[in-house]
């Protein structure tokens, strides 16, 4: 998963279909997902995963209403398309099920 390092990269990564994962250093139940992101990664090859610190970018997470994390939002051709957005620890089950959805 690539970090993201600068608004610019979220304005040109959010162009293509690109999902952002909202989180931070110190969240356990971010925490938690770290084991199982590659290998969901590599199940959903055709977009791009991004790692976003919420508390690097408090003000990118404030614009897209992300207040509790781990948080995820996936974008196509500049659009958000879907969102699982909330405080509550996420499995790696419950990942896959939202990225399925975005077809």
């Amino acid at each position: 998963m690539k970090q993201l390092s600068t608004m610019t990269e979220y304005m040109e990564a959010k162009e293509s279909k690109s999902v952002f994962m909202f989180s931070a250093k110190w969240c356990g139940d971010c925490r938690f997902l770290d084991p199982f992101m590659p290998e969901i990664e590599s199940k959903f090859e055709a977009w791009s995963f991004y790692y976003v610190d919420r508390d690097e970018f408090m003000e990118l997470a404030q614009e897209l209403d992300v207040f509790g994390i781990p948080s995820f939002i996936a974008f196509k051709d500049g659009k958000e398309v879907d969102r699982y957005v909330g405080r509550e620890r996420k499995t790696p089950e419950q990942v896959e099920a939202f990225l399925n959805g975005l077809g």
